[in-house]
C-alpha cells in the first residue's frame, strides 16, 4: 500500500507499517496543501491511504466518491501514540478503498505534573 503522511503525523510510524510504501507530504512537496488539493494530489499520484492527525478533515471535506482511503489519529504527539502504535497498525492495514477511520489513542492517565501545595 502506498502511505501518505501528512504534515503533523509523527514519522516515527513508519517503521511499524512494515511492507508499505510511505511517502511524507513534505517529500512530495506538498507540505502547502490543504485538504482537498492533498487528497487531489494524493489520488492523482496514486497513494491508497492518507495517514493524518487533522481531526477536521471530515467535516471540511467530501470524502465519498475517493479512492483513497483516509485513517485520522487521535493524537500527534509521538510519546503518546507509542505505547499503542498497534492500533494505528491495525487502522492502517484494515483500510479499503475510499474509507475512513479515525484511532482513538488512550490518556495515559500519568499526570504532566505533581499537584503543588
Amino acid at each position: 500500500m502506498k502511505i501518505l503522511f501528512d504534515q503533523g503525523t509523527p514519522v516515527p510510524i513508519r517503521r511499524f507499517l512494515e511492507g508499505h510504501e510511505i511517502r511524507t507530504a513534505a517529500q512530495e512537496r506538498w507540505n502547502t496543501l490543504r485538504n482537498g488539493d492533498l487528497l487531489e494530489a494524493a489520488e492523482a499520484a496514486g497513494f491508497d491511504l492518507l495517514l493524518t492527525t487533522d481531526k477536521n478533515l471530515r467535516y471540511q471535506q467530501n470524502l465519498s466518491g475517493r479512492r483513497i482511503a483516509v485513517v485520522v489519529l487521535g493524537k500527534q504527539q509521538w510519546p503518546d501514540l507509542r505505547p499503542h502504535v498497534q492500533l494505528v497498525v491495525d487502522a492502517v492495514n484494515g483500510s479499503a478503498a475510499g474509507s475512513f477511520a479515525e484511532v482513538e489513542i488512550p490518556d495515559s492517565g500519568v499526570p504532566l505534573s505533581a499537584p503543588q501545595s
